[in-house]
């Protein structure tokens, strides 16, 4: 028989959920012996070198993305003030053009020219 006990400090109700699995008491002659875990301590050194290895990179690659995206963001709001500027100018240039064709065929300029 088993007794679980828990806790809960606050006032408020709390659930909890858990599983419970009970197996069988193995005999002595079923239990595996030190000749039988050597190649599976081997087998999962490996898999926590690998393991270690995938979590490096993850952590490598997410870095990598946040450069990439900072790089990204400080790209777009370059271009976004280029364009705003070459837009601005643009509208300035044209301005400039329809006053200067306007002063050059007003009568008082004809008339200075000739």
């Amino acid at each position: 028989m088993y007794k679980f006990c828990f806790h809960n400090p606050y006032s408020t109700s709390e659930t909890v959920s858990f599983c419970v699995h009970v197996g069988h008491i193995p005999k002595e002659h079923d239990l595996a012996k030190d000749e039988h875990l050597n190649p599976i301590n081997v087998k999962i050194a490996e898999l926590r070198e690998a393991l270690e290895s995938v979590t490096a990179e993850q952590k490598y690659l997410k870095a990598r993305d946040a450069r990439h995206r900072r790089t990204t963001e400080s790209t777009r709001k370059r271009v976004i003030g280029y364009t705003v500027a070459e837009y601005i100018l643009l509208a300035i240039v044209s301005v400039l053009q329809v006053v200067n064709i306007r002063r050059l065929f007003s009568k008082s300029v004809a008339y200075n020219r000739v």
